[in-house]
């Protein structure tokens, strides 16, 4: 089976309908993490299978939840989950941000090479970030604890905006240490094909003002 119809199968199996051409489009993204892992040590995933499954199938198990127009990927590291969530949902704009230099020289070429007409990379540390608006959904996967990322990131999510963290076991830990300033929406097991680990999603949003 190809890249491209191992990440075709594996939506199915989410029950993910892809815009056209998106498949092969998640192919080369994957084909061109590859290349530059190989010097630049991007992700500490290397077989293009696994990356399929630990990284687009991970990554695009949260769709669902995304809520548009606009949506930032806090830490995006290599594009995860920012790129394959903007590359099934093309009627959003997106903007992967990271402070580290390596890290957003690959996301604009990706972004260049794909092409990706509605991603947005800003090179940036969270904490010094001034958006011209605020973000509908504020995403990140492996960024930080869950009162770190809403201290850091909550006041780029807008009034009626979501954060959405990507966890693996059930963060019993983080969720005691969350501050009242934000209300916990919900936490939800995310079941991705062939992944045998645990990954939950947990929803937050900030606390109605009393």
């Amino acid at each position: 089976m190809s890249i491209e119809q191992s990440i075709i199968e594996g939506c199915e199996r989410l029950n993910l309908p892809l815009p056209a051409g998106a498949g092969a489009q998640m192919a080369d993204y994957l084909n061109l993490l590859e290349r530059w892992n190989r010097a630049y040590n991007l992700t500490a995933v290397r077989d293009p299978e696994a990356m399929v499954i630990r990284h687009l199938l991970d990554s695009l198990s949260i769709l669902p939840w995304l809520q548009g127009p606009q949506v930032l990927d806090v830490g995006s590291g290599a594009g995860l989950p920012g790129i394959p969530l903007a590359i099934a949902r093309p009627d959003c704009e997106f903007c992967l941000l990271d402070s580290n230099g390596k890290r957003t020289r690959f996301l604009i070429q990706a972004v260049a090479e794909l092409p990706l007409t509605n991603i947005s990379v800003v090179r940036s540390r969270v904490e010094d970030y001034q958006p011209v608006t605020l973000f509908n959904s504020v995403v990140s996967r492996a960024f930080a604890t869950l009162a770190e990322m809403a201290a850091d990131a909550g006041r780029l999510c807008a009034p009626n905006g979501r954060l959405l963290a990507m966890k693996g076991v059930f963060p019993d830990d983080e969720l005691a240490r969350l501050s009242p300033d934000y209300a916990v929406v919900g936490v939800y097991p995310l079941h991705v094909p062939h992944l045998e680990a645990e990954r939950h999603l947990v929803h937050l949003a900030p606390a109605p003002v009393s």
